[in-house]
C-alpha cells in the first residue's frame, strides 16, 4: 500500500527553525514529483515546492530563501527545511507525490498520494 508519513512539526518560536519529515512506504519514490503544501486554518492550501526524480528542486515565491527540499532516495524520505519561521508558516504541513515523466513537476500538477499531514505552530 502506497503510503506517505509526516513527522518532525510542533510548536516554535518566531525567528526558529524546523525540519520536517515525509517516510515514504509501498513505493520506491525516486522517479516521482515529489511537494510539500501547507494549510492555516481558514485559508485554502498553498504550494511550498516541488523536488523532481532528478532531484531537482522549485521554490514557492513565499518561502524562497527560508525553505530547503531535499530527499534521500535510498530511504525513501522527503525534507523539508524550515528556517526563520513566522507566524504567518503556521499550518498543516503535508506531502504529496506522482508518477514523473521527466517533464512537468510543478505545484499545479496532480498529486495523487498525500500524507495526513503535521502541525507547525509558530508563536512566542
Amino acid at each position: 500500500e502506497v503510503q506517505l508519513v509526516e513527522s518532525g512539526g510542533g510548536p516554535v518560536q518566531p525567528g526558529g527553525s524546523l525540519r520536517l519529515s515525509c517516510a515514504a512506504s509501498g513505493f520506491n519514490f525516486s522517479p516521482y514529483c515529489l511537494a510539500w503544501f501547507r494549510q492555516a486554518p481558514g485559508k485554502e492550501r498553498e504550494g511550498i515546492g516541488t523536488i523532481d526524480g532528478r532531484n531537482s528542486p522549485f521554490y514557492s515565491d513565499s518561502v524562497k530563501g527560508r525553505f530547503t527540499i531535499s530527499k534521500d532516495n535510498a530511504n525513501n524520505t522527503l525534507y523539508l527545511q524550515m528556517n526563520n519561521l513566522q507566524p504567518g508558516d503556521s499550518g498543516m504541513y503535508y506531502c504529496a507525490a506522482h508518477p514523473w515523466g521527466g517533464a512537468y513537476c510543478i505545484i499545479g500538477a496532480t498529486f495523487n498520494y498525500w500524507g495526513q499531514g503535521t502541525q507547525v505552530t509558530v508563536s512566542s
